[in-house]
Order: C-alpha cells, then structure tokens, then sequence
C-alpha cells in the first residue's frame, strides 16, 4: 500500500515538473505572441482611454444646488470581437436590443458594413443612467454559482456568447431649477466647454482635468498598464439666492404675459459689498435644454430657419441682457450726476434751480432741449424737488455748471464707459463722449441720461456707490471656490474699488430719491411698512420722435442703511404710449414687497407692530393671484359680474376711477363735483396727480456708434479708475 502511495506521489510530481517545463517552454517562445494578443483584446477597454473627471457644482448663497454633474454611460461596441465567432453574434444583438432597447437594424449594420466591422469602439448610444447600464450587466452576467442560479445551460451559453459590449464613463450636466437665472449660471456645450454664464466665466475652475488608462509593450515586451486618475473640478458658491431670483422671475413672468417688451432686465445687488442677490435678463429656456427654441418660435418657424437664423436665435435667448446689452439710460442716472456735482463742489446742497420748461442752444437758440412737463414748468426747485420731480431742465443746468471736463470725469469715476469687472462673459462697455464729442447740447442731454450708453450693471453698481456712503465694489457673483469633499479653497471678499463722494453727499441723494418715492415719479413704486428711495427713467430711443422709449426704475430700501437695490429695465413695453415709467416701478414694487420680508429686511415705517398691506398693480391680477371677489378683463382692469368697471373697494367707477351710481350716473359731492374713488389700487394715481416724467426731444443729439466686441476681454477683472486719474481728491 505505501508502495503504491509513493509510486503515485511520484507520478504527479512528474507531471507538475512536465507542466512547469511545458509552460516555462512556452514562456520563452511564444510568451511575447500570447502577451501581445491578450493586450489587444484588453486595450478596447483602455488603450488612451480618458478617465472624465466630474465637472464641480454650483450653489447658491444658501446651498442649494444649482448645476450638478451624475455619472452616466457610453454604450461601447466592439465590433471585431463580436465578429470573432459567428456564434456571438445573436445573443450580443439581442441583449442590446431586449435590455437597452438599441436599435437592431442599426447594431447589424455596424458589425457587417466594411467601414465599422473591425472597429472595435463605436459608440452605440450615449448617456444610459446606472441603472440601465446595471440592467444589461444583470442579464449578461455568469452566476458563481450556476446550479443555484435556476438558468439553464443554453441561458448560461447564450450570456457567455455575448462580447464586446462595455461601457465608458461620462458626465452628464443638471439644472435642477431648469430655467431659473438661466442667463447668469449658464450652461456646458460639452463636459468642458462653456460659453454663456458662468459656467463660462469659471470653466477651467470647474471643469477639473481629466484622467488616463492605457497600456503599452515596453522595451522588454512586457505588458504595462498605467492609470492616471481624474482631477475633480472645484464648485463654486454664487450670491445668488434662489428663493430671491423665483421671486423676481414670478413678476416678471406675470408682466411678460400681461404686457411684455423686447426685453425686460432685473438685477438685485447688496450695495455694501457688490454681491449680486438676484440677476433676470427675461429670457426663458430650459438649462438643460438650451436649443430648445419652441417657447419663443412655432414649429413652422424653426423649421424655416437655416443654421445662420438658428443661431442668431439661440444667441439670442442665451444673452444676458443685464450685462451685455448697453442703452441710453435716462434719468435714473440724474442722482449720480448730481452726486458728482456736488461732490466736485460744482453745485450745493442749498442751491436751488428755475424750470421754465426747456433750454434752448445755438448761437441763435435753434436747438431746443424740454424738460418733460414742456410747455407747463416745474419753477423754483431744490435739489431733492429736482431729483423727485425728475426735471430735465434742472439737470441740464446742473451739467452747464460742472462743464464738459468735469462731467467726463464724473462719469469715468463711476465706470462709465468700463466694464465693471463682474465674474459674468461678455460684459458690455457701453460708450460715453470725450472732450472733442461733447458740445453744450451733448453735455446738456448726457445730464438727463441721453446720449451716450450704459450697461446694467454698470448702472446699478454706480447707485450702490452713490446710496452707500460712496464706495465702489466691483460686482461679484460667486463667494466660495470649493474642492470635492467641500472644503473652502478660496475666499471672495468684497472689493472695494474706490470711493467715489462722502458720506455726507450720499446721505443727501438718499434723501432725494426718498422725496421721489413719497411725492415724486417714483411714487408706484411705495411697498408699506418700508422707507424707500428711487428714481425713474423714461429715455428716448434715436432715432427720436419714433415712439420708442426705454422705461427704467432703480430703488433702494431701507434708506437711513440701505441692503439691497433694485434695477428694472423694460425696453420698449407693448403699449401705444410707451413714454411712462409706471412699469417698471409696477415690477419693481411687486418684487420689493415679496423681496424684502423673504430677506428678514425689518420694516421701519410701522407704528403699531402691523406691516400695512401693499396694493400691487391690478395688471398681475389673474397672473400672480387675483383679489378675493374680482374679476379681471383682457385689460387688467377689475370688472363686477357684469363687467361694469369697479373699484377694489368693488364700487362701480367709469375709466377715470370717478364713482358711478347703479345706473350709471355720477356721484357728486355736496357741489356737483365727482367724487374720485379713494381705493383704485393702480387706477389713476396713487400719489396724487400723475407727474410726467417722459418727453419727446427730437432734437436730442444721439448716443455715439459703440464698436466694442464684448466677447474681447472676456474675463476681464477691472480695477476701474483711481480717484486720482478721475480728478477727485
């Protein structure tokens, strides 16, 4: 028995030695055959193949996730190992086509077609979820234990002939709030190329570096495989605050559908450190489907376009309004003009200006500039009565006194005619006169906001400066650069360019622009329980007398120290008199009244601890809520359930808001006077007598040609001017 034991220990021992020499033989004359032939069918996996890296997120003050990037899949096939066998063939063509739902017709043709049937990556279909991918892995896969498994043996050899199927990582990018700030955050044309927002601005912060695994035959012959892993990006944390920008989106929305314009802009900035809370430049389209032009064109439209109108269109929707496009301004510029008048020494907080309608220039007075209440005349004003009654009269004599040297000065001071370095692409420059194009009618008209052109931002950055205390921070949207795993790897701190006038002289336009708010143009724009100040603006579009104007309203709250500001711009609203600033004030009031408690802004103008309710344009009725009882016509008037015009208080008033009878009649007071309604909401005014502040001057000289690229010096950070070369001290 142990004889035999040995004998048998003996004869395995042999064939132990006997493989060792077959495979060392083998080794050493064939080992470089084999190695070669294994690498080949392995490098369809990962020969040059890139790693991606995960593109960084955005949020927004509050951590709210605004763009994201989730793991997806590219369906790979390698049409050369399926082709190794016949017997391959079927079963790989009916896991695609039963799991994945791939196209079978399109399969067959890549594995028979000259061009494709050696090919070992051809991309099947891109952008399959995890669980897709996990699906077709389930139902290809060789159990471990096969007899547990219940599959039969031609189930298990139908999953062993599927091959060269794999799958190839990828990101894809997510907009969870779709089209909110669509303008401002942007979107990715590929995993690493962005051109709108800032997913351009901040693209190489975002985007990360991508990784590498290859394999190659060194100089021996041996097999190598080298792995370079991905560098995740950075994400980004914005000033934007989401429950701040849906509030600006819902009014402007309603607006949109009750009137509209070519363009409606909101922007809303902390003037005490340049972050910017809330940007809308009006546009609408879906983040995650950004060439998806059916909101604003038919089907019959887009299908008539060719690729140069498509693309006119899609940068259309994709500008940024606030930040690229400039304008004449208007009057809201009148405060900074008179802030730097004043703080040049040029004029006094006591002096005091005579409107007699219009000033006349030329050598023989052929020129002539009106205010907007021309022929009638404001008379003696103050400074504040200038600013609230928004005379251009006053304006244009404060512009003589200063002179076309200072006033240019003025304005460089305050970033006219400079992008402001906002972390945005393709900030516009607007343009403004120099010493040889400025005459005494374009100094004149530039004192009122004609004739020269102002972005935005820039105009909103130059209020900030002038309602703060007189500081100039540079515009910023994003606070926080982070790595992966969150932690803060930069720091935004505000960036206080300059001072731009003191204290003092900003106190003063605050208190200017609180008189505009409670007697003034700017008197629609009054949210209760709040102290505000702000300024109109009703410009004029070139060519003049053509009936288009640019309406604007810019305010702050609260006023002794103010947290936010608000800009609106609509350009050219669908209405036949266009030349009134209501509007944007309508927005702008509305906005402020959601706006205001949302950010814990206390209310300062309250006696008994009750904040009064604030009475919004009854235009937004039927689009934001409707009052309780109402009805609403195809003019956005309140009508009873007769259609008769009624008043909020639901007493019938004709088209002037004077009260009527149930017949019709009027009602009169004890001298056969009407008797107005006293609770019209928007109807007539709610300020007293309507105050004009748009006027047609048609001699008006225009804005000069502006030829600046904006895409030039894209991501530009200016440092703007010093109080030096500005010529303040």
């Amino acid at each position: 028995m142990r004889k035999k034991l040995v004998m048998l220990f003996c004869a395995v021992l042999l064939a132990l030695v006997a493989l060792a020499a077959r495979i060392t033989y083998i080794n050493a004359t064939s080992g470089s055959k084999y190695k070669k032939q294994v690498l080949s069918q392995a490098q369809q996996r990962y020969e040059n193949r890139v790693i991606p890296a995960r593109r960084g997120d955005i949020y927004d003050r509050n951590g709210n996730l605004l763009a994201t990037s989730n793991k997806v899949y590219n369906v790979i096939l390698d049409c050369k190992a399926v082709n190794e066998k016949k017997a391959y063939t079927e079963p790989t063509v009916r896991a695609l086509v039963d799991v994945l739902g791939l196209d079978e017709k399109d399969i067959r043709s890549r594995l028979s077609a000259e061009d494709t049937k050696n090919s070992q990556y051809q991309i099947l279909k891109k952008r399959i979820s995890m669980d897709e991918k996990k699906a077709f892995e389930d139902a290809t896969e060789i159990p471990e234990d096969i007899e547990e498994s219940g599959l039969t043996k031609a189930e298990i050899k139908e999953r062993r002939n599927v091959k060269g199927v794999w799958f190839e990582e990828d990101y894809l990018r997510i907009y969870p709030f779709e089209e909110a700030a669509c303008d401002t955050i942007g979107f990715t044309l590929s995993r690493d190329v962005a051109d709108i927002g800032l997913e351009s601005y901040y693209n190489s912060t975002l985007m990360g570096v991508d990784g590498r695994q290859y394999g190659y035959f060194n100089n021996n012959a041996d097999v190598e495989q080298t792995i370079i892993e991905p560098v995740n990006g950075r994400s980004i944390e914005t000033s934007l605050d989401i429950g701040a920008q849906q509030i600006v989106e819902k009014y402007v929305n309603a607006f949109n559908e009750k009137m509209g314009g070519k363009h409606v802009g909101v922007i809303v900035e902390n003037p005490s450190t340049g972050e910017i809370i809330a940007m809308d430049g009006g546009d609408r389209y879906d983040l995650n489907k950004p060439r998806d032009l059916s909101r604003e064109y038919s089907e019959e439209e887009i299908k008539a376009m060719n690729d140069e109108q498509t693309v006119e269109a899609l940068n259309g929707i994709w500008s940024n309004y606030c930040v690229t496009d400039a304008f004449e301004p208007g009057s809201v510029v009148k405060p900074i003009v008179m802030a730097g008048a004043l703080e040049k020494g040029k004029i006094s907080e006591s002096d005091t200006f005579l409107c007699d309608g219009l000033e006349v220039f030329g050598a023989n007075a052929e020129t002539k500039i009106k205010c907007a209440v021309y022929p009638d005349a404001h008379g003696t004003e103050t400074l504040g009565e200038v600013i609230a009654n928004s005379c251009n009269d006053g304006m244009m004599q404060i512009g003589a006194k200063m002179g076309s040297e200072q006033f240019i000065k003025a304005q460089s001071l305050f970033n006219f005619g400079a992008r402001t370095g906002i972390d945005l692409p393709n900030e516009g420059t607007g343009i403004i006169h120099t010493e040889d194009t400025m005459g005494e009618t374009e100094l004149a008209t530039s004192a009122f906001g004609q004739g020269y052109t102002c972005t935005m931002i820039q105009e909103i950055n130059a209020l900030c400066s002038v309602i703060n205390g007189g500081y100039y921070y540079q515009p910023h949207l994003v606070t926080k650069i982070k790595d992966e795993n969150g932690g803060i790897v930069k720091t935004f701190s505000p960036i206080l360019l300059k001072q731009t006038i003191s204290s003092n002289i900003s106190a003063d336009i605050r208190s200017y622009m609180e008189l505009s708010v409670k007697e003034g143009t700017s008197h629609y724009s009054k949210v209760q329980g709040y102290s505000s100040g702000g300024k109109t603006g009703t410009a004029e579009k070139f060519p003049r007398g053509n009936g288009k104007y640019l309406v604007s309203f810019i305010g702050f709250a609260p006023v002794a120290e103010p947290e936010v500001v608000i800009y609106v711009v609509v350009d050219e609203p669908n209405t036949e008199d266009q030349a009134t600033s209501r509007y944007p004030q309508y927005i702008a009031q509305g906005i402020m009244s959601e706006l205001l408690p949302y950010l814990n802004i206390a209310p300062d103008e309250i006696t008994d601890g009750t904040v009064p309710q604030t009475e919004l344009w009854e235009g937004f009725a039927g689009y934001l809520k409707n009052p309780a009882g109402g009805k609403v016509d195809e003019n956005g008037n309140l009508i009873d359930d007769k259609g008769n015009l009624v008043d909020w208080d639901g007493n019938r008033i004709d088209e002037n808001g004077y009260l009527l009878n149930e017949d019709g009649s009027y009602q009169v007071n004890e001298n056969g006077e009407y008797i107005k309604s006293e609770n019209l909401g928007s109807y007539g005014n709610t300020g007293g007598e309507e105050l004009q502040d748009g006027v047609s001057n048609v001699e008006a000289p225009g804005p000069l040609e502006d030829d600046s690229d904006p895409i030039e010096g894209n991501d530009m950070e200016s440092e703007g001017l010093t109080n030096e070369e500005a010529g303040l001290e």
